[in-house]
């Protein structure tokens, strides 16, 4: 398997990360609500979005490491997946920690939670929200060490039935701990109110957060990956029909987004986010496809924006803060033009953390794998 951008992946990439942003954007400038809309509301689900290109892009490098004849080697990934978040992710961190005037809320996790990515699964969202939206970047960190052992566990005696066996049981299972961790975190809750409702930090902390209650998207793209690999028929015979992948992915979307009403229900902790990830994952398998017309040409910026996701990601809920207590009262005009200003200051924090840590980190990465060149290692991006 040769590697092979694709466009398509890159738009969704983008789209996600706007997605995100439009979501948090709502809490910093509330007028912004009926500009964006349903957009805004659900834009958390661009989360989800991530996990399932982060599941199909590094599954994709695992299982070609994995497959490569002389065997992996799963320090050069490491050390790729360690260059690839740690700089911008430290720089970021250290902001947070030394300049308490950058952070978006002023309760904040001991620093040793967010330097072992563990703050998703001690989180105290009463007192300490502060870089709260790192939970996520802790998932993918537990995802990047779990999935080599995974891989090498399955690939042992290698078969189609051991590999969907596995990938039910993970899904079933974060079905069975939502479940438990909704009835005994979060129900007891429901009609407690005191300044917040307890039930929806609860929620956050038990169900949203926790790294085995969020693999789904993750391993559907995962699983994807692998089917692109390993079955290479199943893969074709797919993008062939992207057209139908992504209109049956995004009437799953469409279908999960009830479950999810107000985000905090039963049905949504539930069996909202495999049903989910599932239809995000179909729009991945359309989007990836050259047959059909978004998923082979590249629209202008998106790849500028889809570069920038990570930077943009760490950096725009503290310039929405700042922009919305420095500079909110003086922003006049319609709300388009404000939310270009919030937008525009993002946009620009992004862009010099991944011009100044991000880049570097990145070419620092590529040198050092053209020292001992591999066909597998060719394949990670």
């Amino acid at each position: 398997m040769h590697h092979q951008r694709l466009p398509g992946l890159d738009l969704l990439r983008a789209f996600a990360i706007v997605w995100v942003m439009a979501y948090h954007l709502v809490s910093y400038g509330p007028q912004f609500g009926p500009v964006l809309g349903p957009i805004a509301d659900l834009g958390w689900m661009g989360v989800d979005l991530f996990f399932v290109l982060s599941g199909f892009l590094v599954g994709g490098q695992v299982c070609a490491a994995s497959a490569a004849p002389e065997g992996p080697r799963w320090g050069d990934y490491l050390l790729r997946r360690a260059l690839r978040v740690l700089p911008a992710y430290l720089a970021v961190l250290a902001l947070y920690l030394w300049l308490p005037g950058w952070r978006e809320s002023p309760g904040m996790q001991p620093a040793w939670q967010f330097l072992s990515f563990t703050a998703n699964l001690f989180p105290d969202y009463f007192r300490n929200r502060a870089f709260s939206h790192a939970w996520s970047l802790c998932v993918e960190e537990h995802f990047y060490l779990l999935l080599p052992l995974a891989v090498a566990l399955l690939s042992r005696r290698p078969s189609l039935r051991k590999s969907a066996l596995f990938v039910l049981a993970v899904l079933l299972g974060g079905i069975a701990l939502r479940a438990w961790a909704w009835h005994a975190q979060v129900a007891p809750y429901l009609h407690v109110k005191e300044g917040e409702d307890w039930f929806v930090l609860r929620y956050i902390e038990h169900v949203y957060n926790p790294t085995w209650a969020r693999l789904d998207g993750l391993l559907i793209g995962a699983a994807l990956a692998a089917v692109r690999l390993h079955r290479p028929a199943w893969w074709r015979w797919m993008t062939a029909r992207g057209w139908a992948f992504l209109a049956a992915g995004l009437l799953l979307v469409i279908a999960a987004a009830p479950l999810f009403e107000g985000l905090v229900t039963e049905a949504g902790a539930v069996v909202g986010f495999p049903l989910l990830s599932l239809g995000l994952g179909c729009v991945l398998v359309g989007m990836a496809s050259p047959a059909i017309l978004p998923g082979r040409i590249e629209l202008p910026g998106a790849r500028l924006v889809a570069t920038l996701a990570f930077s943009l990601y760490l950096t725009h809920k503290s310039m929405f803060r700042l922009v919305s207590e420095h500079a909110g009262a003086y922003l006049e005009g319609s709300n388009l033009l404000v939310l270009g200003c919030y937008g525009g200051a993002a946009v620009a924090a992004g862009a010099l953390l991944y011009l100044a840590v991000e880049r570097p980190g990145l070419r620092l990465r590529e040198r050092l794998a053209r020292r001992h060149v591999r066909p597998a290692l060719a394949l990670m991006r």
